[in-house]
């Protein structure tokens, strides 16, 4: 079955979304609750071992978004509309019970915060055996020998021992590393790392990049990078969305982005990165601050904060393709000549 399942989607990226819509209900309990929409039509695809980075500031829909391909946000509240397409099946259609099934087995995450993402009162071996035998059928001596060789895949010392050890014993890399081992033991086909390396010096980030790109190489799983930092997605993806104030503005191959950016908003981003400025020189920056929810403007959301603002600017702006590979959410995208990070 599974066999015939995946013959049946070859061709086919491993993830689709279309057109998604998040919003959260002010008052779940009323008649008629009012609403406030998070994110507009994001629309993206992730291929089979593909590697994508998602970036933008903080409040930009990103975790958002990742949490509402799992069906993580509160039933009760969240209203998500679209189409989220998993190997050709739409996840947001798929009943509870098949969803959590899925949810660990063929799609698992990496969550923001490794401090808290572990229980406190269950051995790091407990947490990696339970989620393990909820998807497969394996006795508890296999499942905790799989255990054991995730963390030892992972970089943990001494695996056998510290599979019984609890998660204040570890340092905050370490217990970053068994997030990974619990997200990959299930050999899942999509990881979803939310800022994987937020809180983390930048030795121990460094070390956690290296192994998410290795792992990703050896077990041909696909990568959803969300973070704010485009130097881990310049080293890590090939293919990178921004996102802008709920909206996807700029979908395209990461070189590509690097040398010639196709919406304000990601040359931006690059020319804030603190190692282009000039020595002694003042750091770039864009102006003003990401619109909230209930503030979001007509047309163009970043109009306010662009350099390039126009005539024509105050209209709703679609995903324009630039060229065969490159799409941006600006109409003056293909004549503009935006600074990058790196020199052509």
């Amino acid at each position: 079955m599974a066999h015939e399942q995946q013959e049946s989607t070859a061709g086919q990226p491993l993830l689709a979304v279309n057109n998604l819509n998040i919003a959260f209900a002010h008052d779940a309990f009323a008649h008629d609750p009012g609403e406030t929409a998070i994110t507009r039509d994001v629309s993206f695809t992730v291929g089979h071992g593909e590697r994508v980075g998602v970036v933008g500031e903080s409040g930009c829909g990103k975790t958002v978004t990742g949490l509402a391909l799992l069906g993580l946000l509160p039933e009760r509240t969240a209203r998500v509309r679209g189409e989220i397409l998993f190997q050709g099946r739409d996840l947001l259609k798929m009943p509870a019970r098949e969803l959590r099934r899925r949810r660990g087995r063929d799609i698992s995450m990496i969550f923001q915060e490794p401090m808290s993402a572990l229980d406190p009162v269950f051995t790091v071996g407990e947490q990696l055996i339970e989620t393990l035998r909820a998807h497969e059928r394996v006795s508890r001596k296999e499942a905790r020998e799989r255990a054991i060789a995730a963390l030892e895949d992972v970089g943990i010392p001494s695996p056998r021992q510290r599979l019984d050890d609890y998660p204040y014993q570890f340092s905050g890399g370490m217990r970053q590393r068994v997030m990974i081992a619990m997200a990959l033991i299930c050999r899942p086909r999509l990881v979803i790392a939310d800022e994987p390396t937020t809180a983390l010096d930048v030795t121990v980030q460094a070390q956690i990049i290296d192994l998410l790109r290795e792992l990703s190489d050896t077990t041909g799983t696909a990568l959803l990078f969300i973070t704010h930092d485009l130097g881990v997605v310049a080293e890590t993806c090939s293919r990178l969305l921004t996102m802008y104030a709920g909206e996807v503005v700029e979908s395209a191959p990461v070189d590509s982005v690097l040398r010639r950016p196709g919406h304000p908003y990601s040359s931006g981003l690059l020319r804030s990165l603190p190692g282009l400025s000039e020595r002694g020189g003042r750091l770039p920056s864009i102006p003003g601050r990401v619109p909230a929810p209930s503030e979001m403007p007509a047309g163009c959301r970043f109009q306010a904060r662009c350099p390039h603002a126009t005539d024509g600017c105050e209209q709703s702006q679609p995903l324009r393709e630039l060229d065969g590979e490159r799409l941006a959410r600006c109409w003056r995208g293909a004549e503009l000549t935006l600074p990058g990070a790196v020199t052509p």
